[in-house]
This record gives structure tokens, sequence and C-alpha cells, in this order.
């Protein structure tokens, strides 16, 4: 698995796919707060985590940013729980999150991406995935 990288176009950002790096307490606190996540608990938020490729945004030591997958590591791959904290929103963090996964060597030979969103069609449109039918599913086929 990767560790962490500093990013190139953003010097005090680190991208990390270390899952010691993930501020559990935190996250659920934000994802709690979400559409989607609203009640889930910190035990579901631990044991998603476990059965997750997990990527984490830094800034000076705190987490900003959170992504993960879940995937059989072939074919199929589901990208969920993007999250960027509001304070650090507006430079394509989320992004950077989304494509660290795509790109994710233990990733590689996955063909078929899929993501749900009520709201960020743009973004993920910007990494080559469709919308599909129902207005919030979109898939990636590579």
């Amino acid at each position: 698995m990767l560790g962490t990288e500093q990013s190139n176009d953003r010097q005090d950002d680190e991208i990390s796919f270390e899952h010691g790096r993930v501020d559990v307490d935190k996250l659920h606190r934000f994802l709690s707060e979400t559409c989607w996540a609203e009640g889930r608990t910190l035990a579901t938020v631990q044991v998603s985590l476990t059965h997750s490729l997990v990527v984490s945004a830094h800034r000076d030591g705190e987490m900003i940013g959170f992504a993960r997958a879940s995937s059989d590591c072939a074919v199929f791959a589901h990208i969920m729980d993007v999250v960027v904290w509001p304070e650090h929103r507006g430079r394509e963090l989320g992004r950077r999150l989304v494509a660290a996964l795509l790109a994710h060597p233990e990733l590689a030979t996955v063909t078929h991406w899929y993501l749900r969103t009520r709201d960020a069609h743009g973004l993920y449109a910007g990494l080559g995935f469709e919308a599909v039918d129902d207005g919030y599913n979109m898939r990636l086929v590579k």
C-alpha cells in the first residue's frame, strides 16, 4: 500500500493512503452531519474504514479531506464518503482525493468505477465519470 506523498501543486497539503493517519472521530463527526451518512455510528465508520482503501488529505498535521473506495481489486470499485472540510474547499482537494484513488496501484485493473452524488456531478465528470439514468449514480468504465 502507498504511504504519504507531498502534493506538487499544493505545497502544504499531503495526500496519504495510511489508515493510521485518518482521524476517525473527526471523520465520524463530519459524516454524521451529511445527507448520506446522517446517523452513521462511530462503530460503523470504523468498520467501513477497515474494509476500504482510504485516502486522506492533511495540512499542518490536521486531516482536511477524506475519501474511500471499496473494491474487489480486480474489476469493480465504489468510491464513497468524499469530504473536504469547508474551510479547505475551492482548491480541488476533493478532485485530488478521488484522482488518487483512481491511480492507486492496487486498483490498476479496475475497469468499473461507481459513486453516488447529488451535487458534485461536475467534479466527477472532470475525472471521466458519466451520469446514469437516475441522476444520482455515476460510473466510469475504463
